[in-house]
């Protein structure tokens, strides 16, 4: 515990408080009135849970208010009033999402493990009701008067990571934090002793493939032959039966492939290894994807509890990155696929109502994205859309540096996303 940041600070350190000790309620530990290495200005808390990391930004407000409205870009409002300060600042989430970032790219360069980072801007004297655009919320953003009960049900849609993280991998995200309290005691907090294996999700890796006419497949009839040799000469018949089935599809399949690329010239939107996926002026490179039935396995919040009472035929994440300015961005298209159109529809209304939670990346799960890249989908740009029985969540951000949900070039690209061809 370090000194006090906030008036609100305060609720905060209560609330944490009277969680107690021990995994019984989310586990984990809280460094309380943190400087973390690089920010300007310390945070209330920085909570290390064992499936995510949760910062605690303060935000004193001038009075109590009934209601306040708090988009993460705009104005905000108590009870209808616009929120305004000597200074003139309009949003203070601004400071709260900056402090965040920073701390997102100080775990992002230790390269520790990439547990989702959540933000919380604790606001107070008091607030009843507090109302944030879905997308924020989708974001991993929650804005909230810190009271034990508010700050817990923040606490377990933010932290989403699939299994709990170990104890060396707590260790290294304090150690990147807060050097002084890397050997704070985290016995009986939630955290394993190792990793467990994640073999079920490797082993739904998906290689992107080449959209190419594929040689129907060729059966031949049993052949049965007479006299004392029959048994021999089977075996030596089904070779060279295999070597010319071979051969043929070989022969097939080039002729297939010349006649396929010069059809798809004359297409807006392709797929190729070396171009990847062509979309209004931008190039998606695949990364791989990831197809599983249980759809409710890799969601959160409302999302998740939704799915597990319907039925979901399929949930494809597929990764893709793109460049922009120079600027490489990596992109996650999340499609669940329904029996019955109704049901996306369903969906659809679920995941825009506030704190509805959403679809996890599989970064979250122990299967890293591909290279060296660790990107953070908390402050993704985002777009949705419909497609019959399917419904379609795409995320954009800036790899290596800072992302916004408004920012233009993201929206614009995670709009076009959209458009890529659905995966397998």
């Amino acid at each position: 515990m370090g000194d006090e940041t906030s008036a609100v600070g305060d609720d905060v350190r209560a609330a944490l408080t009277s969680w107690g000790r021990g995994d019984a309620l989310v586990g984990g530990v809280a460094l309380v009135g943190l400087r973390p290495e690089g920010c300007d200005q310390a945070v209330d808390a920085v909570v290390v849970l064992p499936r995510g990391v949760l910062v605690v930004v303060g935000v004193d407000l001038p009075d109590p208010a009934v209601r306040l409205d708090a988009p993460l870009s705009g104005q905000w409002k108590t009870d209808g009033w616009p929120l305004v300060r000597p200074d003139g600042a309009v949003n203070p989430a601004v400071d709260a999402v900056k402090t965040v970032t920073v701390v997102r790219h100080t775990l992002e360069q230790a390269k520790v493990e990439p547990l989702p980072v959540g933000t919380v801007v604790a606001v107070g004297p008091y607030v009843s009701q507090v109302h944030q655009p879905t997308s924020d919320l989708l974001r991993g953003v929650r804005i909230l008067h810190p009271e034990p009960k508010t700050l817990l049900t923040a606490s377990r849609e933010l932290a989403t990571y699939q299994g709990p993280c170990t104890t060396a991998q707590a260790r290294a995200i304090l150690t990147a934090l807060s050097p002084d309290h890397a050997d704070v005691d985290l016995s009986g907090e939630g955290f394993t002793e190792s990793a467990a294996p994640t073999v079920a999700a490797a082993s739904t890796m998906l290689i992107p493939r080449v959209q190419t006419a594929r040689p129907r497949p060729r059966t031949a009839k049993p052949t049965r032959s007479s006299g004392r040799n029959g048994l021999r000469w089977l075996p030596a018949g089904a070779v060279v039966l295999v070597a010319l089935l071979l051969l043929t599809g070989i022969v097939y399949a080039v002729a297939s492939s010349g006649s396929t690329d010069d059809g798809a010239k004359n297409t807006s939107t392709t797929r190729t290894e070396s171009s990847g996926v062509k979309v209004e002026g931008f190039t998606f490179e695949p990364r791989g994807a990831i197809s599983d039935t249980d759809c409710a396995a890799h969601a959160y919040g409302d999302v998740q509890v939704w799915l597990q009472h319907n039925r979901c035929s399929q949930l494809v994440r597929a990764r893709y990155e793109s460049t922009s300015d120079g600027k490489r961005a990596a992109i996650l298209v999340a499609v669940l696929r329904f029996p019955e159109t109704a049901l996306a529809g369903e969906l659809d209304t679920v995941a825009t109502q506030p704190g509805s939670g959403a679809v996890a990346d599989a970064s979250t799960e122990g299967t890293p994205w591909p290279g060296k890249s660790k990107p953070f989908f908390e402050s993704a740009a985002f777009a949705s859309g419909r497609e019959g029985n399917s419904l379609r969540l795409v995320q954009a951000v800036w790899i290596g540096a800072p992302s916004t949900p408004d920012d233009v070039t993201l929206r614009k690209m995670a709009t076009t996303a959209l458009e890529i061809p659905s995966p397998d």
